[in-house]
């Protein structure tokens, strides 16, 4: 097999058929959903894990947060990385390793045994969107990207919500363990069977640029080189700051405020928000792409929408005592969710040399992870000590509080698409 630079595997023969991109799509959507339902499942079980244990909120908000600073400050380092070697080989690798560790963390018995497999797993977990996103790229160009992304962007929901509720209901029969055996031991075997089937394509180039690997220094500059990148990627820190509370802390927050049992609880802080996600996304693909053939920037303007109508109902879900209020209010934040989540990677590849994708998704999960790692920290602080009585009502009320994220991530958005809009300099 020839190769590019003796790193990159040139297309070989299953690429050359139509359908083969739309393959590709289905294959990394199996991978991807084992990336989501192995970090969720751990939230599934935060009830368990307080009362067999011992923990509380703070510490409980640490495990929650240690995966995602390890998946943050590994981000740019793994996407220069897959810009430079066989971004099937990072996939998949990185999906046996990560699943792995999930089925480490069924051993798991003191809080540095948590904190230590969490981080681990984020390590595993950094190389998969930098790679999968700028394999993508490459085999959906202007006219389907948008699509592409966001019918993969659906894995995510799936495996948010069947990892939330399968490791809850497992727990309920079998013991919390038995889970992260389960799907840790279903993603090994996953990662070894596509190594067959999965096939790396040639590197996309901009004609205006030579097909030639830049370095790292080369590809952050080609990242933060548009003033319109640096507003995408703040508010990717807005909208995940609310992402990651809402993944972290809904189960926990249906057993103590409303009631729910566990494996109920899984399935219901995941299914309304996520299964609406799922279905949103395609549709917001579809408006991104045309939006985006219609005027510059147009990519971001569901987003847009998304963030500001989503707003509202993050504010209704932290004030609401009344379930049938709370089960409406998360199905509509999922609708608007999915239309901000569509267009995350898309959007940013309109303003970042294709050369430097890989590195451009590993910088926007530094910085979106970062600031959204804060947000499970946060939360179990202020429930520990916050001044409204008790630690659901002071969780209610920091939830109730996190619109006005989405509202300065929807700010940042406009800003983003009217610098899009800018004539380019020469």
């Amino acid at each position: 097999m020839r190769e590019i630079g003796m790193m990159i595997p040139l297309m070989t023969e299953p690429t050359q058929n139509r359908r083969y991109p739309w393959v590709v799509v289905g294959m990394l959507w199996f991978v991807c959903f084992f990336n989501y339902a192995d970090r969720q499942a751990i939230f599934a079980v935060f009830p368990v894990l307080e009362k067999e244990f011992g923990f509380d909120k703070q510490q409980l908000g640490l495990i929650g947060s240690a995966f995602m600073w390890v998946y943050a400050a590994g981000a740019p380092f793994a996407g220069w990385v897959c810009d430079r070697l066989s971004r099937k080989t990072l996939i998949l690798g990185g999906c046996f390793f990560w699943s792995l560790v999930t089925v480490w963390t069924g051993w798991c018995s003191k809080l540095w045994h948590f904190v230590t497999v969490r981080a681990m797993e984020g390590f595993g977990e950094t190389f998969y969107f930098p790679a999968s996103m700028s394999l993508v790229s490459d085999y959906h160009g202007q006219e389907t990207r948008s699509r592409a992304m966001s019918w993969h962007q659906s894995s995510v929901y799936v495996g948010t919500i069947l990892g939330s509720w399968a490791g809850a209901w497992i727990a309920e029969r079998w013991g919390w363990r038995v889970g992260f055996y389960f799907f840790g031991g279903a993603g090994m075997v996953l990662s070894l069977m596509l190594f067959r089937y999965l096939v790396e394509p040639a590197r996309a180039t901009d004609s205006a640029q030579p097909a030639q690997q830049a370095r790292w220094c080369k590809s952050f500059a080609d990242t933060f080189r548009k003033p319109a990148a640096w507003m995408l990627l703040l508010a990717f820190v807005s909208a995940n700051f609310v992402a990651t509370i809402f993944l972290t802390w809904t189960p926990t927050f249906l057993v103590q405020k409303f009631g729910f049992k566990l494996a109920a609880a899984g399935l219901t802080g995941t299914v309304f928000i996520h299964a609406a996600s799922a279905l949103a996304v395609p549709i917001a693909g579809w408006i991104g792409d045309r939006s985006a053939s219609a005027r510059p920037g147009g990519r971001v303007l569901p987003q847009i929408c998304g963030l500001m109508a989503g707003a509202v109902f993050v504010a209704v879900v932290g004030g609401t005592e009344d379930k049938a209020t709370l089960i409406l209010a998360m199905t509509l934040f999922g609708i608007c969710k999915g239309f901000y989540d569509a267009g995350i990677f898309a959007s940013l590849y309109d303003v970042v040399p294709a050369r430097s994708r890989g590195t451009a998704a590993g910088i926007m999960n530094t910085v979106g992870w970062s600031g959204g790692a804060l947000g499970p920290l946060l939360t179990g602080w202020y429930a520990k000590h916050g001044p409204h009585g008790g630690d659901m009502a002071n969780m209610s009320h920091f939830i109730q509080y996190c619109g006005v994220a989405y509202i300065v991530g929807a700010v940042l958005l406009g800003a983003a698409f009217l610098l899009m809009r800018r004539p380019a300099s020469n």
